[in-house]
This record gives C-alpha cells, structure tokens and sequence, in this order.
C-alpha cells in the first residue's frame, strides 16, 4: 500500500463518509502504521482514515502528553454509546485546517465501543480532552469537521483565515508532495 499523505482543506473528502473495516487484515494494521507516522509527523493529537484520503473508519489517537497513563490507541468502527448531558467547551484545531482554531462545545463524557487491528472489541470511558478528540476525529469518519459545529459566519471567517495562513505557508492542497 502506497503511504498517505495528510490531505488539507478544502477537499471533497472531509465531505465524505468512511465505511466500516470488514477486514483485519495486514493492510489494516498498514494503514494504522501509516497514519501514527503522519500524525506524529505533524505533531497532532489525533487523526481521522478520512485526513490522509481514506474513507475507512478508521482513528488513531494519543494524548499522553496531556492525559496521565494513556496509550497511543487505534479506534475501529468507533461507535459512542453514552454521552453526557453536561457538556464542555474546547478549543479544537486540525491538521488538516491550518492555523485556525475554535470553540466547541460536546458532551463532557463518552463511552465509545471499537475494535481494535484483530478485530476484538473494547470499550472506552473518556472525559475532558480525550473525549473531545474521539468525537472530533470520529465526526470525520461522518463528513462532518469541527467547522460545522459553528455558526455560518464563524466558519467563514474561519475559511478565509485559513486560506490566508495557507497562502503565506505554501501549504497547498493540490500537489501531493511526499516527503521521506
């Protein structure tokens, strides 16, 4: 399998919704391999199959730095179960939406159900910031990014701060480089 590349907005594919794994397979585990390297390349926290241009539901995450005793972890067909009533603000960034950032609000704890690369299931109680990043990377797995979680006129002024920040970056989204 070719290595992804970690795709940036605008994109059909952040539109799109990623199907479940039927298979766990070695291209499954390749693919989780593959998009550990991009979010740790880039410094994220969590990353969504659909970011890196496939629409399998598929997340990685690992917040260790901020969460005491949490593991680099693999969600497969993620499915929460449980959400609080109670909610909570963070500001949440992507990768794949540079130099933009916002507040969203999301309940405050979760329970989420997933299979891990051999297909054997689990279950997950997440509060605080890990919650927010399952439901932010899963809401990918949907279509849906933490813009839409926003009122029209913020998100566009979000868009357009973005495509600024891009501009003076050279980030652009219609090259594949791949870098080594």
């Amino acid at each position: 399998m070719t290595k992804q590349a970690l795709l940036y907005a605008p994109h059909e594919i952040f539109s799109k919704t990623a199907a479940p794994v039927e298979v766990f397979d070695d291209a499954l585990s390749a693919l989780i391999k593959n998009m550990f390297e991009v979010m740790y390349a880039h410094q994220g926290v969590g990353l969504a199959a659909n970011m890196i241009g496939i629409l399998q539901r598929v997340i990685v995450i690992d917040v260790s730095d901020d969460v005491e005793g949490s593991k680099p972890m693999a969600l497969v067909n993620p499915k929460i179960v449980k959400a609080s009533e109670e909610t909570q603000i963070y500001e949440e960034a992507s990768l794949s939406f540079p130099g933009i950032s916002a507040k969203v609000t999301r309940p405050k704890d979760i329970m989420v159900e997933f299979m891990d690369e051999k297909g054997e299931k689990h279950s997950l109680d997440a509060a605080g910031g890990l919650a927010t990043v399952i439901q932010h990377e899963m809401d990918y797995l949907d279509g849906v990014v933490f813009l839409d979680h926003l009122s029209r006129l913020k998100r566009e002024t979000l868009i357009k701060k973005m495509k600024k920040f891009k501009d003076r970056h050279h980030i652009d989204c219609h090259h594949h480089h791949h870098h080594h």
